[in-house]
């Protein structure tokens, strides 16, 4: 059956000159044309050598697909279609549609073979479009690049009501799926957006002003209560290396190497292993201008439970963090710390559980960007297979890690 990979051989109805089915093809329908019993055709009937299994890989039997459609399975979307008789219309086996009688039914592999024997697409699903999520998905998408081209070219930022305008939604409809779909809400999104703008003029050397003003702020005093969180501390000190911060940090020794941990008053900014001098001088060549000090007993403590949670790990590491990276990344970095001890994720699990089930690649760019290794646990990730991947800390390090937390 050319093209048609359907389960019965029957073609929709004719249709008047108004598009109504005529009174001859309705009773077609009902009569010896369409005349499966319970279990399929019967002998004598019309369709009795008709295919009755979806040609697909593998094949679908009529029984499989009726009861996918009787149970509305959405897993089945894409794999077949299923067209009615009696009202010449083809659906999605998810589709709300009242359950059509089984004699009524045909199948088909995709919407054009549906439409080449006669049947026209329900208004209800929309069965030639695609789904409602990946319309939805693709709204989102746009109006991230909307807000991220407006952040980059210093336009104006789209507030929530025009974001949903353009997208054909209330606003409460798009915040609600934005954030389902991102991670995030809109006005966390673009503040991620916006800091990350702040942060990339401060770093070029230009005027606290101007970069402020380049990421979209109406007015300096809207940033400078947000500056603290953002940047953790103020623009002109971030843009001078750090200048009057104060950050502590401590050097210690663990069993798989050298350690440095380093906080501002806000939380842990920084734990790396790497060689003792080469941590404190990439350290102050962050900040070269921030004010390098020890710690105190507080910060001592932190300490030791960060090298605990390396040597004898026996409980989760909640630390109190201060770490800065796109919305992205902090979505990626938030789904890391949900992976309880002694598991392990792969890379598309994180980018499922984002609602970005393609990013898996990107989801191991976050967790290579990770700033504090072990408080954000990047080395529970692993390859769909199981097999360990890199880690920005070594491979050997990533393996005794598990093994430690009894995932190895």
């Amino acid at each position: 059956m050319p093209g048609g990979c359907c389960c019965s051989t029957r073609r929709g109805p004719p249709l008047s000159k108004y598009g109504r089915k005529t009174r001859s093809a309705r009773g077609a329908a009902r009569g010896h044309e369409v005349t499966h019993g319970a279990d399929g055709p019967r002998e004598g009937d019309a369709t009795m050598n008709a295919m009755t299994q979806v040609t697909l890989d593998p094949p679908l039997s009529f029984d499989a697909c009726y009861e996918a459609v009787a149970r509305r399975d959405a897993a089945m979307d894409g794999r077949f279609f299923y067209a009615v008789a009696t009202t010449g219309v083809y659906c999605r086996p998810s589709c709300g549609a009242r359950l059509a009688r089984r004699e009524n039914m045909s199948f088909h592999a995709s919407p054009e073979a549906a439409e080449r024997v006669g049947f026209r697409p329900c208004r209800r699903c929309r069965p030639n479009e695609p789904k409602l999520a990946e319309r939805h998905a693709a709204l989102m998408v746009a109006s991230c690049r909307a807000v991220a081209r407006a952040v980059e070219e210093g336009d104006d930022i789209p507030d929530l009501a025009s974001l949903a305008a353009d997208a054909g939604l209330s606003p409460f409809h798009f915040h609600r799926l934005f954030r389902a779909r991102i991670g995030v809400t809109p006005k966390a999104y673009i503040a991620a957006l916006q800091a990350g703008s702040v942060r990339a003029g401060l770093d070029r050397g230009g005027s606290v002003t101007r970069a402020i003003h380049e990421a979209g702020y109406g007015s300096s005093s809207r940033f400078y209560e947000k500056s603290a969180a953002l940047l953790g501390m103020t623009p002109a000190a971030y843009r001078d290396g750090g200048r009057d911060a104060e950050i502590r940090f401590a050097v210690a020794e663990t069993s798989l190497g050298a350690i440095l941990v380093a906080a501002t008053p806000a939380g842990i900014c920084s734990i790396r292993f790497g060689a003792p001098d080469t941590l404190v001088r990439e350290l102050h060549d962050r900040f070269p201008k921030a004010r390098l000090i020890g710690g105190d007993a507080a910060f001592e403590a932190m300490v030791a439970r960060v090298i605990q949670a390396i040597d004898a790990p026996r409980a989760a590491l909640d630390l109190p963090l201060d770490v800065r990276g796109t919305a992205f990344q902090q979505r990626v970095w938030r789904e890391l710390q949900a992976i309880p001890l002694g598991a392990t994720a792969s890379y598309a699990d994180i980018a499922a559980r984002i609602g970005q089930p393609s990013a898996a690649r990107a989801v191991a760019g976050a967790c290579a960007a990770n700033p504090v290794a072990v408080a954000i646990p990047c080395h529970r990730v692993v390859r769909t297979d199981g097999a360990l991947s890199g880690y920005r800390w070594g491979v050997e390090r990533k393996r005794a890690l598990l093994e430690r937390e009894g995932a190895g």
